[in-house]
């Protein structure tokens, strides 16, 4: 692909060539005017993320290094969410090993029993993760935070130990796919709809290592949860980032937690003639309501193309969808309503907050007098760790994120994945459903 030579000059009058938002991003955390996609550079990042699952090894690394202290202990987050509450006595053996880290550390942001939620929803809940950072995390699903207008993507352990100690990573400057969704909505569609039918249509590469930004009307339309989900899973088409510009239904969601924790941010858009690696245009008023079938979130179909599936349980969570929208659009479809009685439906808030608002707004009775059980804010089934596993020959229709072969328990078991509604009217009827079909 030819190279446009169109240069332009930025604000302090330096000449340099149109970028997309990712490419600023990345250019402002290492002190550039200007990257080329392919540029190897050394960046400062804001935010270092672990779990209970990826930051004990971190640790260990970081002992390695030799330096005492983290390099800034109010820049390093760790949320033991997977495993906890501890299943067992390796989880807590790992909880233990980290918690004795973050008091060694004195690390500000650590949260625990009572106060944790899953990660990739409790570190915009709490405002930590705003505009214009750079942000890494020991989990692949970092890239939720790109709903906010960053740059966040998932490491391994051992160079979140390096930044850790030093406040930087490397990167390769990634090339970036432009995806334009046009039209509206149908109802009960979202974005977790969205990005399957997209991850359906590029494949599980279609966007490896790089960018995805999603733009059009229907996502100006989206809500902050919708967009979550969506920068959520685009780790699932190989995508080093997904990200969304900020605009001004972002702010609003930002406007009282900047104001209680008393931080600024940076806002960047991509120059109107920056350089795509392709552009993709989706029709929105052509979309349904999506499944993805075993063993690949790429494997997508129509949910209404599925009703001869039947299934064993249900789980509407995760960091993916266990947010409020959610929740809210799983109680409607339930309420007054029984779950089927072979069915074991499973509903995870993802955080404390979100816990008690639907519990306040009456969505846990909802749940509760279905027939549902449900949990304090954990990853549990979705990664096959607890709370929910799969026994051999069982099916499973998921909010969650991946449906690889034993994702969730059995490897002869199997995961489709849907949006809340799916998800709720299957819970129903005990096969694969609409909600058309119960409401």
């Amino acid at each position: 692909m030819e190279k446009d030579n169109k240069i332009l000059k930025d604000k302090k009058g330096v000449f340099t060539k149109p970028q997309t938002i990712t490419q600023k991003i990345l250019a402002a955390h290492c002190d550039k005017d200007y990257l080329e996609v392919g540029e190897l550079i050394n960046a400062r990042v804001d935010i270092v993320l672990g779990n209970d699952i990826t930051m004990p090894l971190a640790v260990k690394e970081f002992q390695k290094i030799g330096i005492d202290k983290v390099f800034d202990n109010k820049k390093v987050v760790i949320v033991p969410d997977h495993f906890t509450p501890n299943k067992d006595i390796k989880s807590a053996e790992q909880c233990k090993y980290i918690r004795e880290f973050v008091y060694n550390q004195n690390i500000e942001n650590y949260f625990e029993i009572g106060q944790m939620g899953i990660e990739h929803a409790l570190l915009p809940e709490a405002g930590l993760v705003l505009p214009g950072q750079l942000i890494i995390g020991a989990d692949s699903h970092t890239c939720t935070y790109g709903a906010l207008g960053a740059a966040a993507t998932g490491v391994g352990s051992t160079d979140l130990a390096v930044a850790m100690a030093t406040g930087y990573t490397w990167f390769m400057v990634p090339d970036s796919i432009k995806f334009i969704y046009n039209g509206n909505l149908k109802p009960w569609v979202t974005g977790k709809d969205l990005i399957l039918y997209t991850i359906g249509l590029i494949g599980v590469d279609g966007a490896l290592y790089m960018a995805m930004e999603f733009t059009g009307e229907a996502i100006k339309n989206l809500s902050m949860d919708s967009r979550f989900t969506m920068c959520n899973m685009a780790i699932e088409a190989g995508g080093k980032f997904g990200i969304i510009a900020c605009d001004e239904k972002t702010e609003e969601y930002l406007k009282d937690k900047v104001k209680h924790n008393k931080k600024s941010y940076s806002i960047f858009y991509s120059d109107p003639d920056a350089e795509y690696c392709k552009t993709i245009e989706i029709d929105c008023n052509q979309i349904e309501l999506q499944v993805s079938k075993p063993h690949l979130p790429s494997n997508t179909a129509e949910a209404k193309q599925l009703s001869e599936i039947k299934i064993d349980q249900v789980v509407i969570g995760s960091c993916t969808n266990g947010r409020m929208e959610d929740l809210k659009i799983a109680a409607e479809i339930l309420k007054a309503k029984k779950v089927n009685k072979k069915v074991r439906t499973i509903i995870i808030p993802a955080t404390q907050k979100i816990y008690l608002e639907a519990l306040e707004k009456g969505y846990i009775k909802t749940f509760i007098e279905a027939g549902c059980v449900v949990s304090t804010p954990t990853c549990g089934p979705c990664l096959g760790g607890h709370m929910g596993i799969l026994a051999e020959g069982e099916r499973a229709i998921s909010t969650t994120n991946r449906n690889f072969v034993g994702r969730m328990g059995h490897p002869k078991s199997e995961v489709y994945l849907s949006g809340p509604a799916v998800a709720a009217a299957s819970a129903i009827l005990g096969r694969i459903a609409t909600p058309e079909e119960v409401v």
